[in-house]
């Protein structure tokens, strides 16, 4: 047995858990705002920004494409982690593909309905694992959860998960979002415990 944080897993299941978090039974409901209101009429999604040819979606257009599924753990930076969640959506890489990004594009800025906004390079958003995604384990998100789409990127910290996501900005310097202009980590990298600001300054100091 190993040891996490407090609580005592079977050494398969603490190889899932990041140093600093603890496994939880169900879902916590964090987020900054109120939860909009979804017309399907009035929607869309927009992919933007420094691409070839910009797109946009309705809710219909975008689930059209064909969903795919990940299974995946969750870890959020105030310390709980979820573990084996089934999350059916469509790949980033493919939205990214289908936009054509430019040369230039290393950073990629989630927009949210409420003016939330998250940031991650194109590295990090380019895993076979990121989706955006409208359903979990079979259902559709519930409305505090992100419905009716939201970003799931598994290797990072939760909040880079960002709900109610409306477009996806490709940009070719680094924005740094809503947590991270309040001191959150540009990379959030649970494995790395890249939970706050002040380390990037540590890390880089470290650096070869």
């Amino acid at each position: 047995m190993r040891l996490f944080g407090g609580p005592k897993y079977p050494d398969e299941i603490a190889a899932r858990v990041p140093s600093g978090q603890r496994l939880v039974k169900g879902w916590p409901v964090l987020h900054y705002g109120p939860i909009p209101r979804f017309k399907e009429a009035e929607w869309d999604l927009k992919v933007w920004g420094l691409v070839e040819r910009p797109l946009k979606f309705t809710y219909a257009e975008l689930k059209a494409l064909g969903p795919q599924t990940v299974h995946a753990d969750m870890h959020c930076v105030t310390g709980w982690t979820t573990l084996d969640n089934d999350w059916q959506g469509i790949p980033f890489r493919v939205l990214v593909s289908q936009a054509g990004p430019l040369p230039g594009a290393k950073w990629v800025i989630t927009h949210c309905d409420g003016g939330y906004t998250s940031n991650l390079s194109m590295q990090a958003m380019t895993d076979d694992d990121v989706l955006v995604a409208w359903a979990h384990n079979g259902s559709d998100l519930e409305p505090q959860h992100g419905f009716p789409l939201r970003l799931v990127v598994p290797k990072r910290y939760a909040w880079k998960s960002a709900k109610w996501l409306r477009s996806l900005e490709l940009v070719s310097e680094n924005e740094r979002g809503f947590w991270e202009v309040r001191g959150y980590h540009n990379h959030a990298d649970p494995w790395r415990e890249e939970r706050y600001s002040y380390q990037e300054s540590r890390e880089s100091a470290t650096e070869p």
